[in-house]
């Protein structure tokens, strides 16, 4: 999206965005679309902690659910880059005010037309500290959130944000109707209609026919998850689910010998280790740095994602982003330098915990590899504790000392770093704190010279890379696997599952009425 003097991201009603490709003329095919079908997904991870409030949807099922039954103003295609939503047109002067004007004719679930009140009440409620809203910090910046007019919107900033859009395209900033407190339901504007929705259990939908939109092609969606990870694959192979999220990198050879698709994603999601600074042992910069070195980065590569990945130096910005540092060394694994800062970190003897969880992707296997380095390298004893999926991002990811986290790629690096290295950002994982970088991610937002942003985006990667307590050993390449009956699959740059979004464009060979 080209910004100028006076910036517009405008829709025109004939609209661009992400289409499912339209029928061809003549005979049907394999990739014509059909309308109609019943498609099945299992989710790795579900809990009762699932949720239809888009301010709290953290989990892959929850933001696949907010795709299909929410919309937010802003969508972001393929590539991650502001399409038309829910809004029309955004309009900036100085990139600090920006004026909205909302499409006509979109009516909530329920009924309910779409009007600039429900856009001011989705907005501001995640400044409410009582929702316990993951984007609340990033909300803050929405200074005033205000109607002008019954489809027009005013917002102005705490600052100037060139990337604004891209904000309002994450999913948590999906619109609700004017007053919605009740989540057992979703009543939002999206291309599927909730008819139920048992937290951890199940969730299914059907094809909203009043859709603003490109109507989906899917008549019924069902939405399970399988945490194990062979109980899951277990489903697909025998006709139990049509596609199936995080498919294992051990039995992709196995499923497409089996004739079953497999969709490959190089994303900017990671698997990271997160050591807080500010609880023992992390307080020690030689412990973190030693922890840093003993990460073999290849052998993550190799052995835990079989080559589906891409190694990374410990920063969260991925080497396809134009913005990625590309002239930063590498760092490597490095037993004598690791052995070397964890003695001056002055340990005593006795174990420490390492959590990990399959919720964390493939973070088990990785604490194996580090368990075995940390204790060859330097004789430091990392004791593993595998927690089960239920309950572990509430009860152990940064609630310990030394804990996996697993974060999807974001819309723009400002977002990237805004969520999870600002000193303030909720899910600052390691605690870190520095008050240049917090300056440095101000300046960067209202820069309108690309050069200077990307020279300050550099530094910003190379504070990280050093001064957190994060270790990021590699980029994942999102693997979904699912049945050759399932058509429209694409790759995504939001992550797995076409950003999750995928119950939009997909369609089942054979499996309806062509339109």
């Amino acid at each position: 999206m080209s910004l100028s003097r006076r910036a517009a991201l405008g829709f025109g009603l004939g609209g661009a965005g992400i289409l499912a490709a339209g029928p061809r003329a003549g005979a049907q095919t394999p990739d014509t679309p059909r309308r109609g079908g019943h498609l099945r997904l299992a989710g790795f991870a579900g809990s009762t902690a699932d949720t239809l409030d888009p301010a709290r949807m953290s989990a892959v099922n929850d933001f696949v659910r907010g795709k299909s039954f929410y919309d937010g103003l802003v969508a972001l295609d393929d590539t991650m880059a502001p399409r038309p939503g829910l809004a029309e047109r955004l309009d900036t002067d100085d990139f600090r005010t920006w004026h909205i004007t909302l499409r006509r004719d979109v009516c909530f679930h329920d009924g309910a037309p779409l009007t600039a009140s429900d856009v001011v009440y989705s907005l501001n409620r995640h400044k409410d500290p009582a929702i316990a809203s993951h984007q609340r910090i990033v909300a803050m910046e929405m200074r005033d959130i205000r109607a002008t007019g019954p489809l027009t919107v005013e917002i102005g900033l705490v600052g100037p944000n060139v990337d604004f859009p891209a904000i309002l395209g994450m999913d948590n900033f999906a619109i609700i109707r004017d007053g919605t407190k009740d989540f057992s339901t979703a009543n939002g504007t999206g291309p599927f209609i909730c008819t139920g929705f048992q937290p951890g259990i199940r969730t299914t939908g059907r094809r909203n026919p009043e859709y603003w939109g490109q109507p989906a092609w899917l008549e019924t969606i069902d939405l399970i998850a399988i945490s194990d990870d062979m109980a899951r694959h277990d489903a697909l192979l025998s006709g139990d689910v049509d596609i199936i999220a995080s498919a294992n990198p051990r039995l992709v050879r196995l499923l497409r010998a089996r004739r079953f698709g497999i969709m490959e994603s190089p994303v900017g999601t990671y698997t990271d280790l997160a050591i807080r600074l500010d609880q023992s042992p992390g307080h020690s910069a030689d412990f973190v740095m030693g922890m840093k070195y003993l990460f073999n980065r290849e052998q993550v590569r190799d052995s835990v994602f079989l080559g589906f990945a891409r190694i990374a130096n410990d920063h969260p910005i991925p080497p396809e982003d134009p913005y990625f540092a590309a002239d930063l060394p590498q760092r490597v694994y490095d037993p004598d330098r690791a052995r070397f800062h964890l003695k001056r970190a002055g340990l005593g003897s006795g174990e420490l915990a390492l959590f990990c969880s399959p919720a964390a992707l493939a973070s088990v296997d990785i604490a194996v590899l580090l368990q075995y380095a940390a204790q060859r390298a330097a004789g430091l004893d990392l004791g593993i504790r595998r927690m089960p999926v239920d309950g572990y991002w509430s009860q152990y990811w940064m609630r310990t000392p030394m804990s996996f986290g697993n974060t999807n790629a974001r819309p723009s690096v400002d977002m990237t770093f805004a969520l999870s290295f600002f000193s303030r950002a909720t899910m600052n994982e390691s605690r870190w704190r520095n008050p240049r970088f917090d300056a440095l991610l101000l300046q960067a937002r209202g820069e309108r010279d690309d050069a200077v942003r990307r020279r300050i985006y550099h530094d910003m990667q190379a504070m990280v890379r050093d001064g957190s307590g994060v270790c990021i050993p590699a980029f994942t390449t999102s693997l979904d696997a699912f049945d050759p009956k399932v058509r429209g699959l694409r790759p995504n740059r939001a992550g797995q599952l076409m950003g999750y979004g995928f119950t939009r464009w997909v369609w089942l060979d054979g499996g309806g009425v062509s339109p």
